[in-house]
């Protein structure tokens, strides 16, 4: 009789396993759940279009393919956002965020606001390489950066505000080749596009992949780029170039290396390894997606998964830069 019952036991177990096996597995960690991406700009712009292209495209690389929602928090040049994602969003895995790359210099300049360390967030990496170029329009005079060189009129140009990479970059030809440019300062890049289709303002320096739709329609042309380079605009002057003095030249070069971060994208700090290790994961998978790259084409967006290790490097050389060239920098960036 004993043996009858444990025989019938086993039979009942295995029985059981072929009727409720996810009873006996765990179910994946994201599996019913929302992931919000919080962008630190309003709609329409570069790091909105990414990353709303990106949350197309992520929940079928992530275990349990959860909901990816896309949430706005403009505000102080995204500066609102970095703060929320690094003192206010819990460590969960549940709320990742994207921000300036900018940032960075807040940080180095100890800019009013900044209640953040770049280098303590849970980085996840960046969904883009960013080459920085400026544009005018194509109404205007300007056909090369010499004719910028030696216009007398001011060329107006607009900027998110002081930490805008993209605005930096003009604000260093100013600087240092004494270029005619003003500043007008807009919520968000999508706002700046529409003063420049509107003719409110000349121009402005921005990533080549965000222009890059303008540009084929004709309204702005690029006319310098910065250090990092991409296919199109191989052959425009670099601004290094263009400077004279070795000091001006390092200035130029420490501006352009946030570039190489493109669009940054981080956990709150003390993320669990665990699920950092399924971001990961999934934003490497998700950049090579060839549906996600069809829509990036047709969108005119590029995406390029840059692996969090290979961002932790770029601000490891920033934030060492040595104390003279660092006060020297923020003569220039402001906060």
């Amino acid at each position: 009789m004993k043996r009858y019952a444990i025989a019938i036991s086993v039979v009942l177990f295995l029985v059981s396993l072929l009727f409720h096996p996810r009873q006996l597995i765990a179910a994946p960690y994201y599996e019913g759940k929302v992931i919000n991406i919080i962008v630190g700009y309003g709609p329409g712009g570069g790091y909105d279009r990414i990353a709303r292209l990106v949350a197309k495209h992520l929940p079928k690389h992530i275990p349990g393919k959860p909901t990816i929602l896309v949430q706005n928090m403009p505000g102080a040049d995204s500066m609102i956002a970095a703060n929320y994602l690094y003192n206010i969003a819990k460590p969960d895995g549940l709320t990742i965020g994207a921000f300036n790359r900018g940032l960075v210099f807040a940080q180095l300049l100890k800019a009013d606001g900044c209640k953040f360390d770049l280098r303590k967030y849970a980085w996840i990496g960046s969904a883009a390489i960013e080459s920085t170029v400026l544009v005018l329009r194509t109404d205007l005079p300007y056909k090369t950066i010499e004719d910028v060189a030696k216009s007398k009129t001011t060329i107006v140009l607009g900027n998110t505000g002081p930490a805008d990479s993209s605005g930096q970059f003009p604000l260093f030809m100013k600087e240092f080749l004494g270029y005619n440019f003003k500043f007008v300062t807009y919520p968000s890049g999508a706002d700046i596009m529409l003063a420049i289709e509107r003719k409110e303002v000349d121009g402005r320096g921005v990533t080549y992949s965000s222009v890059k739709p303008f540009i084929d329609r004709g309204i702005v042309q690029p006319l310098v780029r910065g250090r990092v380079v991409e296919a199109g605009i191989e052959k425009l002057p670099m601004d290094e170039e263009l400077a004279k003095g070795v000091r001006e030249k390092t200035l130029m070069a420490m501006r352009s290396a946030p570039d190489k971060v493109g669009r940054p994208y981080v956990a709150p700090p003390k993320t669990p390894d665990a699920t950092m290790r399924i971001l990961w994961d999934a934003f490497a998978k998700v950049a090579k997606d060839p549906a996600l790259q069809e829509d990036a084409k047709k969108n005119k967006l590029a995406v390029d998964y840059v692996p969090a290790k290979e961002v932790q490097k770029v601000l490891q050389y920033i934030f060492n830069q040595p104390p003279e060239i660092v006060s020297e920098f923020g003569k220039y960036i402001k906060f």
